[in-house]
């Protein structure tokens, strides 16, 4: 008879064989280092917000926590007025007329004054013309043209910091009837006035074909801001976060079953 033969295995690489990564050199052999795979998609992490990994920098972390503190906090009516700037339509229009009066440069106002001295010398007749409109600015200066009442129109920014510096003009600009206006940014104002920034900026005078156009305004910033009583009145902050929302939520929810529990006992 013929001896039988057990089958052969196949060998490593051939088809039907499977070949085992080897282990890496010094990895444990209850739990072998496998080299990582670098075919397609191997390598690849899952996406995954990082940000909240990060050590964010100081002053990045002292940002987030005044935006949330200036959140929680009730702020009083004073305040809140700041967080309700213009919108961007009327902003649009009060810039469009800022920008035509914007303060003469110094190389200009030399050129003006010395176009006037050679006309004294002349004709010997001084220019009694008064110098051109253009917009004012500095604190200081915007609040003596409103004690006086000289100012047409006030633009205030909302964004100052500290706030303390322009918190109290409203009130000086309403005791006084002089039209303002709360605006987007210190630095749009800024740039108005060639400067990085501006706290705000007024309009003691215009040209002829810009009166009616001021007037517009002046009627505008009177309703929004000036005799707002609603905007007078109103309290800001109070924003609760997410999870003492919910719990506030879940009490309330709670509470109704209670009562419906209730009810539908004594019915």
């Amino acid at each position: 008879m013929a001896k039988e033969t057990a089958p052969k295995k196949p060998a490593a690489g051939a088809a039907g064989g499977k070949k085992k990564k080897a282990p890496l050199p010094g990895s444990s052999i209850k739990f072998p280092a496998r080299p990582r795979s670098q075919l397609l998609g191997g390598n690849v992490l899952p996406k995954t917000n990082l940000g909240r990994f990060v050590k964010w920098p100081k002053y990045v972390r002292l940002q987030r926590q005044k935006k949330v503190i200036q959140e929680r906090l009730k702020v009083p009516p004073a305040l809140n007025l700041f967080k309700q700037p213009a919108s961007k339509n009327q902003a649009h229009e009060v810039f469009a007329l800022l920008n035509k009066y914007r303060p003469e440069t110094k190389k200009a106002k030399a050129e003006r004054l010395k176009k006037a001295a050679a006309e004294l010398v002349a004709t010997g007749k001084k220019d009694d013309s008064a110098p051109p409109a253009v917009v004012k600015f500095g604190l200081k200066h915007v609040t003596a043209l409103v004690e006086t009442k000289k100012a047409k129109l006030v633009l205030v920014a909302c964004d100052v910091d500290p706030i303390e510096l322009v918190v109290w003009l409203p009130a000086l600009c309403r005791k006084f009837e002089v039209p303002f206006m709360v605006v987007q940014s210190k630095s749009r104002l800024g740039e108005v006035v060639g400067q990085k920034t501006a706290t705000c900026v007024a309009l003691t005078r215009v040209n002829k074909e810009d009166e009616a156009k001021l007037k517009t305004l002046q009627d505008s910033a009177k309703a929004l801001f000036n005799d707002n009583k609603e905007l007078l009145r109103k309290w800001g902050g109070g924003k609760v976060g997410e999870r003492t929302r919910l719990r506030v939520e879940a009490h309330r929810a709670a509470l109704e079953a209670e009562r419906a529990k209730k009810a539908k006992m004594l019915g």
